[in-house]
């Protein structure tokens, strides 16, 4: 009989059973499990914990309390406890602390949670050996730029922010992309944002002919826009960053548009959506990502063992197949692909545009 599979805990208690093979590498997972982030950190433990029984591994899991000593601590327990692999974290403190000490162990990173961009543009500088499953900070704008001036080619549009930072920044990244494309604007301003109404917006964007609307702000914002004009017998498409995936009071329109991330779910075969639920686990937030990250560090070891090579040149070589699909990653680190694409909302939720 094969041992259980085992998954220490680190500063929690957990147990999961299941089969491990004595020739597999220890899996050492980093997520925050205590304080406000718990509820993602526990997504990343159980998806980590899903893959790596699947595969027959050992999962070995350090709380990284979301913070800089969290993280330090963490990756020395992971050290300590002869991993060969490192997944996961969720905050920028947390990795920057542990990678120092994971990088003088030789340990690789994958994470699906840290999206700021100086963790993979300083590489040549600090020589951290991460590469990550989150887009970078900066994805959402450059998908908005990228996919929105194929669509609106045709198209009366108009680009307003709430003068926010992340708003303007979204804003701005379109405007120069149109204006590169050949293509201008109808209507450029920045609006009041938390308002109860945006008829006097809404207004100015019809008499200046606008068919569809880029919001640089939040979904309750958005949603006023798309009722106010649905309440003056204005046709307006709305779009928006994936700030429309929050909870918000006002309902959204039919057919408002968001450049955001893929629901997971959306992405895995029936088999995979069985593995998680016969698990009991649903494959929500960071579940699917750190299951993902978990099938590439495994397969990452496999080939380096396989070929002689290291395991860093072993995650830059071929694309690894994941429950959300083929990953592959470019020279920093990052994902090769923007995953960011343009969704629409039926009514009840937000689908692929084809």
């Amino acid at each position: 009989m094969q041992p259980a599979l085992k998954i220490p805990i680190l500063a929690a208690a957990l147990a999961f059973a299941g089969t491990a093979h004595a020739d597999q590498p220890r899996i050492g997972l980093a997520a925050p499990l205590e304080g406000p982030t718990a509820p993602l950190g526990t997504q990343m433990r159980d998806g980590a914990a899903v893959a790596a029984r699947q595969a027959g591994a050992e999962l070995v899991v350090a709380d990284d309390k979301c913070s800089a000593e969290g993280g330090e601590t963490a990756a020395r327990e992971l050290v300590a406890a002869d991993v060969a692999f490192v997944v996961g974290f969720l905050c920028t403190e947390a990795i920057e602390a542990a990678l120092p000490v994971l990088k003088e162990a030789g340990l690789a990173v994958v994470t699906p949670g840290v999206r700021a961009n100086g963790l993979t543009d300083r590489r040549t500088r600090t020589g951290w050996p991460v590469w990550r499953l989150a887009p970078r900070a900066d994805a959402e704008a450059q998908a908005a730029a990228e996919i929105l001036p194929r669509h609106w080619r045709a198209e009366h549009f108009a680009i307003v922010d709430d003068g926010t930072i992340h708003g303007r920044e979204l804003a701005e990244s379109l405007r120069l992309a149109v204006e590169i494309a050949g293509l201008k604007p109808v209507f450029l301003d920045t609006f009041r944002p938390q308002m109860e109404n945006q008829i006097g917006l809404v207004g100015r964007l019809a008499r200046a002919g606008a068919a569809q609307v880029f919001v640089g702000g939040d979904r309750d914002d958005i949603a006023i826009m798309a009722r106010d004009a649905a309440g003056l017998g204005h046709e307006l498409t709305f779009a928006g960053g994936e700030a429309l995936r929050a909870a918000g009071e006002v309902p959204l329109a039919e057919g408002t548009l968001m450049i955001g991330l893929p629901e997971w779910a959306d992405l895995m075969d029936e088999g995979v959506s069985e593995r998680f639920a016969g698990a009991g686990v649903v494959p929500e937030g960071y579940v699917a990502p750190t299951h993902a990250a978990v099938e590439i560090a495994l397969e990452a070891l496999a080939r380096a063992e396989a070929t002689g090579a290291s395991v860093a040149d072993s995650l830059g070589g071929e694309p690894f197949d994941t429950v959300i699909g083929p990953v592959a990653f470019d020279d920093k680190g990052d994902l090769s692909q923007n995953p960011f694409i343009l969704q629409r909302y039926d009514g009840e939720r937000f689908l692929p545009v084809e």
